[in-house]
């Protein structure tokens, strides 16, 4: 910790590890929110809440700069909560606890929340500073960005006046962002009956894990390996060669993540072990020889189990085997317009046994193209509705189209061209961002989204780069004195 609080901008870093200490998983920011309200009542700052549990703090313009037009700068206060699972840590009571790894600074087997951890650091570094020059700004802090966008879609007009925003929770250093895909979720639920074990069978538990995982927008394109669809793979193939019964298949978490881990107990007949573990052993070195360039650190492990309770009828055990097997997963579609970027994707998601004897399968889906993303949605629920299943879809969210006439893209191009030497991409992401539901509201709003270098982000693995933090934070400031005068 006394390491990182030494490290530049000291600023930033400070608040950073303050943060750290705070929990704020998705739809649980009332510490955080309560931290940000108290933080501009110690500096004498207006701040307001709304409904929806976000914050919006207010600070007037420094010296010489009341001429300028007002900016918001945006960040969201939630964070992706995925740990290893032989870690033991609450993210609802315990800290995030940070460490250097080089030029990284990461977390001891958690998400760090570095996203967006470092967007939140570098607002409060500047409402608290007094020598920081800026014209009015605002800060807006966003609830539940990861698992619903929920600040953003109940916020109301007027909730805050600038016309100006920064959103500061992008992932890639040198990067200017200037739209984004829209996105969705499918959701499909199985109802199965629970039957008694077959006599003479064995139980055996098999699980996928040390995946990359990975940001299902920013990292879907990469190749990694999805726990799920190798699970399901063994599954299937072994089902269909010997008499298999399923009773449990846990995978993945969140919507928004590609699975690193997944498992699942099983029956197989007596007399069918052996020629089961020689094909296990195939099967492991198969996948191995696929991906372990991508996924170095892939194990997949077969042991016995203790006897299950029960397994799962029948039809419902093929019935889902058949869907994951068949359910797509990954790039559907690449940009024309704009080269190198994800058009449209599918993320398959997570597997859960919950009550009431329900299954539930967690898809989402992305596409800058808002007749593409509802196809591949109906793609993936066409899929499920074959298998017998429920299949629901979230309201989604919009797209944030380009504006290559954008003013303050200019701006901040031009600062980061004085600032380095090189001239910044300007480009659209494949991850959704709140802008474009803020555009909804907010039709006059001038966007743009920058941010440090982020690696697995929504991820035990993810880290931030500390020597691009410095420079995110160098632009961020000198776009601040650039700011249009009011007009």
């Amino acid at each position: 910790m006394n390491q990182i609080e030494q490290l530049q901008p000291t600023e930033i870093w400070k608040y950073f590890l303050e943060i750290c200490k705070i929990p704020r998983p998705s739809k649980k920011e009332e510490k955080i929110a309560k931290y940000l309200m108290d933080f501009a009542k110690e500096h004498n700052l207006e701040a307001k809440q709304d409904a929806a549990g976000s914050v919006v703090i207010k600070k007037q313009a420094t010296p010489g700069y009341e001429n300028l037009q007002s900016v918001v700068l945006q960040s969201h206060i939630d964070m992706v909560c995925e740990k290893n699972s032989d870690v033991n840590h609450n993210f609802d009571t315990d800290p995030i606890i940070p460490y250097i790894d080089g030029e990284w600074i990461k977390a001891k087997g958690t998400t760090l929340g570095a996203d967006d951890g470092i967007g939140i650091a570098s607002q409060l570094a500047i409402l608290a500073s007094n020598t920081i020059k800026h014209g009015p700004i605002e800060c807006l802090f966003t609830v539940d960005e990861e698992t619903g966008l929920t600040g953003a879609f109940e916020m109301k007009p007027g909730f805050f006046d600038s016309k100006i925003l920064l959103n500061l929770d992008s992932e890639d250093e040198g990067e200017l962002f200037i739209g984004c895909a829209g996105g969705l979720d499918s959701v499909a639920t199985f109802a199965y009956d629970q039957e008694k074990v077959p006599t003479d069978f064995v139980a055996y538990k098999i699980s996928v894990k040390g995946l990359t995982g990975g940001h299902s927008g920013d990292d879907i394109h990469k190749g990694y390996g999805n726990s799920i669809k190798i699970l399901a793979r063994f599954l299937w193939k072994s089902t269909n060669k010997y008499d298999l019964r399923l009773s449990s298949f846990d995978g993945g978490n969140l919507r928004n993540a590609i699975p690193r881990e997944a498992f699942s107990v099983f029956t197989i007949h007596t007399e069918d072990k052996e020629l089961l573990l020689k094909d296990f052993e195939i099967f492991k070195s198969e996948v191995y020889n696929e991906i372990k360039d991508v996924e170095p650190n892939i194990t997949i492990t077969l042991e016995t189990h203790e006897m299950p309770d029960f397994v799962i009828d029948e039809p419902t055990h093929f019935d889902l085997l058949n869907s994951l097997y068949a359910c797509p997963h990954g790039v559907i579609s690449m940009s024309r317009q704009l080269k190198g970027l994800v058009e449209t994707s599918t993320n398959l998601a997570s597997v859960k046994f919950i009550q009431d004897n329900q299954i539930l399968v967690t898809t989402s889906q992305r596409s800058s193209v808002e007749s593409l993303k509802h196809d591949i949605s109906n793609m993936v629920e066409s899929v499920f509705r074959l298998a017998n299943a429920n299949v629901q879809h979230s309201e989604g969210y919009p797209g944030w189209a380009p504006n290559t006439n954008s003013e303050i893209l200019n701006i901040t191009r031009s600062s980061y061209k004085k600032l380095f030497g090189v001239e910044p991409i300007v480009r659209a992401i494949h991850a959704g961002l709140e802008c474009g539901l803020f555009l909804e509201k907010y039709p006059y709003l001038d966007m743009i989204s920058f941010g440090p270098t982020i690696r697995g982000a929504h991820s035990p693995d993810e880290r931030l780069n500390i020597e691009t933090t410095q420079k995110y934070w160098d632009l961020l400031l000198d776009v601040l004195v650039n700011i249009p005068k009011s007009k």
